[in-house]
C-alpha cells in the first residue's frame, strides 16, 4: 500500500472523532488533503471550522466545510493535522509545508489535538531539520544570531503572516525539549517547528491497512 493510502486511512479514521456542531481545526499539508473529503462525506452540521493555512481554506470550502477567521473563536473541540516526524513519547517535527506557526497555535487552542500520519513518519529520535518562521524585520541580524545551522528555505514564499522560512540542521534534536527552548530564546524566531506531546492527545498512524491509535490524553 502507498503512503498516500496509508494517509487516507489515517486520515478518515481521524474524521470520525468530528461531531455535528464541533469547533474544528483543520491542518495543513498532504495528509490534511486527505481529512477534507472525509469529513465532507460524513455531512455533519453547524461545524464552525479554522485552517491553518490558504491552501486548507480553500480546499475545506470548495468540498463544502465552512471555514471562518480564527479570530471569532477563543477555543477549539478539536484539531486534526499531520506531522513530518513523530517519536513514541509524542513528540513531533512539523512545518514541513511552513504552516507550523499557525498550526501550532491551532493546536493549542483545542481540547483535542489528534495526529495523523503514514507509516514513514514515527521515529525512534528526531532528526533535522527543524522548520522555523522568522520575523522579516532585522532578519540579517538573526540568521547571523543563528549561526551556519540555519538557512532559509530556497524559492519558499512567506508565511501567510508574512514570516521567513528557514530550517534547521544542526545538533540538538535528540533533547527536543532544549532545542527547543534554545530556538524560541532568540528573538528573531517566530515559531520552531518542534510540538510538545503535552499538546498531542490522539496520533492515528496507517501501517499498510491497518490504522493504530495511541492515546496521549
Amino acid at each position: 500500500m502507498s503512503a498516500d493510502d496509508e494517509k487516507r486511512l489515517a486520515a478518515e479514521a481521524a474524521a470520525e472523532l468530528v461531531e455535528s456542531g464541533m469547533t474544528v481545526g483543520l491542518g495543513t499539508g498532504s495528509t490534511v488533503a486527505h481529512l477534507l473529503p472525509a469529513l465532507a462525506r460524513r455531512d455533519l452540521t453547524d461545524l464552525r471550522c479554522v485552517a491553518t493555512s490558504p491552501a486548507t481554506a480553500d480546499q475545506a470550502r470548495s468540498l463544502g466545510i465552512p471555514v471562518e477567521d480564527f479570530d471569532s473563536l477563543q477555543r477549539l473541540d478539536i484539531t486534526i493535522d499531520g506531522t513530518d516526524q513523530v517519536t513514541p513519547d509524542g513528540w513531533l517535527i512539523k512545518g514541513g509545508g511552513g504552516a507550523h506557526l499557525r498550526e501550532k497555535i491551532v493546536a493549542a487552542a483545542a481540547d483535542r489535538f489528534v495526529v495523523i500520519a503514514d507509516s514513514s513518519k514515527p521515529v525512534e529520535e528526531l532528526t533535522w531539520p527543524v522548520p522555523l518562521e522568522l520575523f522579516a524585520f532585522g532578519l540579517a541580524s538573526t540568521l547571523a544570531r543563528l549561526g551556519e545551522d540555519v538557512t532559509l528555505r530556497p524559492g519558499t514564499p512567506p508565511s501567510p503572516d508574512g514570516g521567513l522560512i528557514a530550517d534547521y540542521r544542526g545538533p540538538g534534536t535528540g533533547d527536543p525539549a532544549a532545542l527547543a527552548a534554545r530556538l524560541e530564546a532568540d528573538a528573531g524566531v517566530a515559531a520552531q517547528g518542534l510540538f510538545p506531546p503535552a499538546l498531542v492527545h490522539d496520533l492515528f498512524v496507517a501501517t499498510g491497512s491497518e490504522v493504530a491509535h495511541t492515546s496521549f490524553g
